[in-house]
């Protein structure tokens, strides 16, 4: 996934926000080569340059190292989706820059999809990640319901979020086990379906409606 900074927190120096930054980056190169299990203190310590005893000082464990790397991944999809809605001019750019969003073009990987699939396994038993999976979940419900409402009941758009949510995990599921699976194959049976859903004509009713 793309590097974005963690937020700054009062108190904290600029170097120690940057040799925090170091460690996350650190465990994300470490988590794509070795996934949820090798991830270890010592590898992510070696992959920053740092020694060993140096993460505990900026962070209470490799845990909380592990949670700030998956909370800034998020951001960085949440980033992109914000951006693609806000380019758009109708309603169906709208909801097609929410899906594209979700299939970042240079991150949709065979190692990246599966090292984030053990994030996903892990969210069943730590109520952190559960958050974090809901929070993504409630946002993609929101942002689907801001492009389709005008053609579908708030009952309807959250069925259609629901379903579009279900397809890309799926999708990402099939980018870690099938090596034809490619971006633009994810998105055009993204589309296909939601054109299945919502049928044509309000389709390109969608396609005709300004997106504010």
């Amino acid at each position: 996934m793309a590097k974005t900074r963690a937020a700054k927190k009062p108190g904290r120096t600029r170097i120690e926000d940057l040799r925090r930054q170091e460690l996350i980056d650190g465990a994300h190169r470490v988590f794509l080569r070795h996934g949820l299990s090798g991830l270890t203190t010592t590898r992510i310590c070696k992959e920053a340059g740092m020694s060993q005893g140096i993460l505990t000082y900026y962070f209470s464990g490799k845990d909380e190292v592990l949670f700030a790397m998956v909370r800034q991944n998020n951001r960085v999809l949440v980033e992109q989706v914000v951006d693609n809605m806000r380019h758009a001019t109708t309603r169906w750019e709208r909801l097609a820059g929410i899906i594209e969003g979700n299939f970042p073009d240079s991150h949709f990987e065979e190692k990246i999809a599966c090292a984030w699939l053990s994030i996903c396994a892990a969210s069943g038993s730590d109520p952190r990640f559960a958050k974090l999976q809901k929070l993504f979940y409630a946002r993609l419900s929101s942002n689907v319901a801001s492009a389709v409402l005008p053609i579908l009941s708030k009952d309807e758009a959250a069925q259609l979020s629901y379903s579009i949510g279900a397809q890309i995990d799926g999708l990402w599921l099939r980018r870690g086990t099938d090596k034809t699976m490619s971006r633009d194959k994810a998105l055009s049976l993204t589309f296909w379906t939601i054109e299945r859903v919502i049928g044509r004509d309000q389709l390109n009713a969608l396609r005709s409606m300004p997106a504010r």
